[in-house]
């Protein structure tokens, strides 16, 4: 027999079962050979995204409801999509645009979270898109993504056609857009903007629309929702725009809370609608430096004066809480802050502020001229921000400081309601 020294065949050999046994407890410690975890799903890239809500943008504006129901999750059977009834509802709204802004995306599986903005504008009435926030769920089958929830951001309005059905009533410069109240309530509606319209360019001048839009839900609950905000806020509260709201924006909507509306005489219907009319009339001239005694006081003073039937009424019919707060001695030292305007607040502090305001314009109209009114308007809210807006305007306008001003509209009240 053969000897097996250092570099002999044995030695081979043994290197070898020692690597071997190297490579096999590696495995063991990695895993069975084969078997590793599986690798995470690439993530929903931003543009694939965009895409599917680019195909569901354009059918609601086509009424393309096959191509609509083409986006919808079929879920795991692959069939077709349950019936969407917004689509339904939207096809009687007149859209001008409809679109998708994709502005993140969360994968999770097969399944993704998609933030987006919603951008629409109804025809003949908005002059940029309208934005809100939304949040939509979107389900892998297959290869393809779908859309299977579409709903508002947190804090965002929720719009009409997701509150129920809509009915669409056009007026001669008014389109009123209902979810709850019927045909013939809605073109009562929009007979009164018809009338408010020209009754406040005659106030305010023709630079404006001329034309509004109405937006009547079937309840408080939903004229919250359509301004994204509590509905207790609003609920002595006739009616607003979504410029009181939300600041300056493209486009104005008289929301209207039904139920406070209906509890109205036909002419505290009357001056509500005209008061909303004159916002929209007088937003592009409505700034942040344009304080609330003089937006609201203004869109009274016009409001009556454009209001059929409001010449009959003397300032103690129109300025009950003030009368009361005067004639118990309690003048107010200042003109109404922007803060007594609360909806949320004490209904009669709120009541003192409007009155207070309105005083206010009817004085620079009793002393100066509804023109002079007007010019002041436009150039408070010219100013490049609150300070010093006012007190410029009243001396370069009115040619009083605001102290004067204050001075002349306190012994106004004490005359007027004292």
């Amino acid at each position: 027999m053969a000897a097996h020294g250092p570099g002999g065949r044995s030695a081979r050999r043994w290197r070898t079962s020692a690597l071997l046994a190297l490579v096999m407890a590696a495995a063991l410690l990695a895993g069975p050979i084969g078997c590793g975890a599986p690798a995470a799903p690439a993530p929903l890239r931003v543009d694939e995204a965009q895409r599917v809500l680019d195909q569901r943008a354009r059918a609601v504006l086509a009424r393309d409801t096959a191509g609509y129901r083409a986006t919808g999750d079929p879920g795991p059977g692959g069939g077709a999509p349950p019936a969407d009834p917004v689509f339904d509802r939207l096809a009687r709204v007149p859209l001008d645009s409809w679109s998708y802004r994709v502005r993140g995306v969360d994968r999770s599986g097969d399944r993704a979270a998609v933030r987006a903005d919603l951008a629409h504008r109804i025809e003949g009435y908005d002059r940029a898109p309208v934005v809100t926030a939304r949040l939509l769920d979107l389900r892998l089958r297959g290869d393809r993504w779908y859309v299977a929830g579409d709903r508002p951001a947190a804090g965002a309005p929720r719009h009409l056609w997701e509150q129920g059905p809509v009915e669409v009533v056009r007026g001669k410069r008014s389109l009123v857009l209902g979810a709850g109240p019927d045909r013939a309530r809605l073109r009562e509606f929009a007979a009164l903007a018809d009338r408010a319209v020209p009754g406040v360019s005659a106030q305010w001048g023709q630079d404006w629309a001329r034309r509004v839009l109405v937006l009547v839900p079937g309840s408080l609950d939903g004229m919250g929702a359509l301004l994204g905000q509590p509905a207790a806020g609003y609920r002595g509260i006739a009616a607003v725009t979504t410029g009181e709201v939300g600041g300056r924006g493209p486009a104005d909507r008289i929301v209207v809370n039904p139920r406070a509306y209906g509890a109205l005489g036909a002419f505290g219907q009357r001056v509500v609608l005209t008061h909303e009319t004159v916002h929209v009339a007088t937003r592009a001239h409505t700034s942040a430096a344009t304080p609330l005694w003089l937006s609201e006081g203004y869109a009274d003073w016009a409001g009556y004066r454009a209001a059929p039937g409001s010449g009959t009424r003397t300032d103690r019919q129109r300025a009950p809480e003030l009368e009361r707060a005067v004639r118990g001695g309690r003048v107010p030292e200042r003109l109404p802050q922007d803060a007594d305007f609360g909806f949320a607040r004490d209904p009669a502090r709120l009541a003192r502020a409007y009155e207070g305001g309105w005083l206010a314009c009817r004085l620079i109209e009793e002393q100066w001229g509804a023109a002079e009114l007007n010019a002041f308007y436009r150039a408070v809210g010219a100013g490049a921000d609150r300070a010093g807006a006012v007190e410029d305007a009243l001396r370069e306008v009115l040619g009083v400081t605001e102290a004067e001003f204050t001075e002349r509209w306190r012994a106004r009240l004490t005359r007027t309601l004292g």
